[in-house]
């Protein structure tokens, strides 16, 4: 049996047909660069980030308040993006070792800072180290400020701030203050005091805790973290003077703030969060947006508050202009107390 035959199109569809089908090839070859050139345009990494665990690199031991604090924003940081943030305490050097290894890590947002005031005041202290914590490292968040006390030991003559510099002027060389160690926060705070009032005071730096030597009067004053020596102050084994916030905190209301009777003084810490410089911008900008949330969520914010961290938000850039500030005002008191690293 003969086949029908299919009557041939005219040449002209033909043509047009062919240039369809070209059309179309040409239409999602298109289609398919510009979606490659978009996703390879964007920053590394920033789309899934993060896509594996990242390091919180915490420059004290385990136990102390910055390492807390690491695991308190770390855990729901890492319930929110879906990664494990892993505390890692690198103590030594007055916080430089963890300094430097954030500063060496590769800019990608998987390795970052727990920042103190400590790394504020190490600018002007340490300043021919191989890398830089204003030059080095990016802000990233504040996480929050730390107002500190002033205590003397229950048998210290002074019961207030003015009562406390008219005893150390009228007894130079004699009252004793204990600290952490040379160039600590807790130093630091005490030599401001002394540059803003005349007052003479013996630094006496320790490796370990000076709390024996304080309860029995070997020294007599330091500047602590509130959490640190609260149920001593609550219990009457010490005397707090003043807190060296601007204002009274709500943990001891009843406690002046120096500021009250040395216009100006103001010492609060801070900790907050850094990275590597060159880290890309969307990735500062989501860690910032994500902390900046998880802080001020009622269960976290309460943890904070505990630990004597007021919480305060801010962006990177106005946490980088606080570091600034910081540095530049902890510099001036290194210069006047004289003060060199161990």
């Amino acid at each position: 049996m003969a086949h029908a035959c299919r009557p041939a199109a005219p040449a002209g569809q033909r043509r047009k047909t062919r240039k369809s089908k070209l059309a179309r090839r040409e239409f999602l070859r298109l289609t398919f660069s510009i979606a490659a050139f978009a996703s390879l345009s964007r920053p590394a990494g920033a789309q899934v980030y993060p896509a594996r665990p990242v390091r919180l690199v915490v420059g004290f031991p385990a136990g102390s308040t910055p390492d807390i604090v690491a695991r308190v924003v770390g855990q729901p940081l890492s319930e929110k993006l879906g990664q494990q943030f892993l505390v890692e305490a690198r103590p030594g050097a007055g916080t430089n070792i963890a300094t430097e290894v954030v500063a060496r890590a590769a800019p990608d947002g998987y390795t970052l800072l727990m920042a103190v005031t400590t790394n504020a005041i190490n600018v002007s202290l340490y300043p021919n180290l191989d890398f830089s914590f204003i030059r080095d490292i990016v802000p990233v968040a504040m996480i929050g400020g730390a107002p500190f006390v002033m205590v003397v030991n229950a048998s210290f003559p002074a019961k207030t701030v003015p009562e406390f510099i008219a005893y150390a002027k009228a007894n130079p060389g004699k009252v004793n203050m204990a600290s952490p160690g040379i160039g600590t926060t807790a130093h630091f705070m005490g030599e401001l005091l002394r540059m803003m009032t005349g007052i003479d005071l013996v630094h006496v730096p320790y490796r370990s805790s000076y709390l024996s030597d304080l309860f029995g009067g070997q020294v007599n004053v330091v500047f602590s973290s509130i959490p640190q020596l609260i149920e001593h102050i609550r219990t009457g084994k010490l005397r707090a003077l003043g807190v060296t916030s601007a204002t009274r905190v709500d943990v001891l209301p009843e406690i002046p703030a120096i500021g009250e009777f040395v216009p100006g003084y103001e010492a609060s810490g801070w900790i907050g969060i850094g990275a590597p410089k060159n880290t890309p911008a969307p990735i500062v900008e989501k860690l910032n947006a994500e902390i900046n949330a998880v802080i001020a969520v009622a269960g976290t914010k309460a943890r904070l508050v505990d630990l004597g961290v007021e919480p305060i938000p801010m962006t990177s850039a106005e946490f980088g202009k606080l570091i600034a500030a910081e540095s530049e005002k902890w510099a001036k008191v290194a210069q006047f107390a004289g003060v060199r690293p161990e």
